[in-house]
């Protein structure tokens, strides 16, 4: 369930924050994104019923892929309960092949790319957040 969460948060950010429908733009364009990768820890458990609070951001913008990297917090943000990143290829909806984004995507998403001070791998971006930095 974890990842539909993630994955619901996602989209809703990019219609609050962006005004942007992934749904509609996929109907306008016969363009969308899918997931081709995703790596997941679970460091504390998200009871049903629970209230969570679930932020993303985009570390990585690339000609046809963008690589999101999202994290669920206890409902006050005092416990990092999950942190996901997820790439996402940019696909022609009928050939089902990777398309580029256009000029347009990118004027749209590149003052939301919001890479990390250093690259690191998904475990050790794990570890710095475990020990609270670059949270």
């Amino acid at each position: 369930r974890y990842l539909d969460y993630f994955i619901n948060a996602r989209e809703d950010h990019s219609v609050n924050y962006l005004d942007f429908n992934i749904y509609h733009f996929a109907a306008k364009h016969g363009l969308s994104w899918v997931v081709s990768k995703s790596q997941i820890v679970y460091l504390k458990p998200a009871f049903l019923m629970e209230t969570v609070v679930i932020d993303s951001t985009m570390l990585e913008l690339k000609e046809k892929e963008i690589l999101v990297e999202m994290k669920m917090w206890s409902d006050e943000r005092a416990k990092l309960k999950s942190v996901l990143w997820t790439s996402f290829v940019h696909v022609n909806l009928k050939t089902q092949k990777p398309e580029r984004h256009s000029a347009e995507l990118m004027e749209l998403f590149k003052p939301l790319e919001n890479p990390l001070p250093e690259k690191v791998s998904f475990d050790e971006r794990i570890e710095q957040l475990r020990k609270g930095g670059n949270g």
